[in-house]
């Protein structure tokens, strides 16, 4: 299993239009593409309250690429990311890494 860490960097106030975002549209647009998601957290305590941290799983990279894609050029998910981006962009800054879990760790 790989997981895929992406932290959302919004601009100043736009956090709350993410994460309607996330749970009305995106997630069940995840679904609809078999693309599984791992948690999802805001910053507590850090350098930003602004930001939108979740984990993905993957069987492989060849799976991401695949799934992420169909999901990125989806005609639904297009249209939604231009609606909720009507009143102004919404994410600043995306940073994404692949994490290979540990043989010791806790989540394989």
């Amino acid at each position: 299993m790989i997981y895929e860490m992406r932290v959302y960097r919004c601009i100043p106030g736009r956090l709350p239009a993410l994460l309607k975002r996330f749970d009305t549209v995106t997630l069940k647009l995840w679904e609809k593409h078999g693309i599984r998601q791992a948690g999802f957290f805001t910053t507590l305590v850090g350098t930003s309250n602004q930001e939108l941290t979740y984990f993905l799983a993957w069987e492989s990279m060849a799976e991401r690429e695949t799934k992420w894609t169909a999901f990125a050029t989806d005609p639904a998910w297009l249209t939604a990311r231009a609606e909720s981006e009507k009143d102004g962009q919404i994410v600043d800054n995306i940073v994404n890494q692949f994490l290979q879990p540990t043989a010791f760790s806790s989540v394989k």
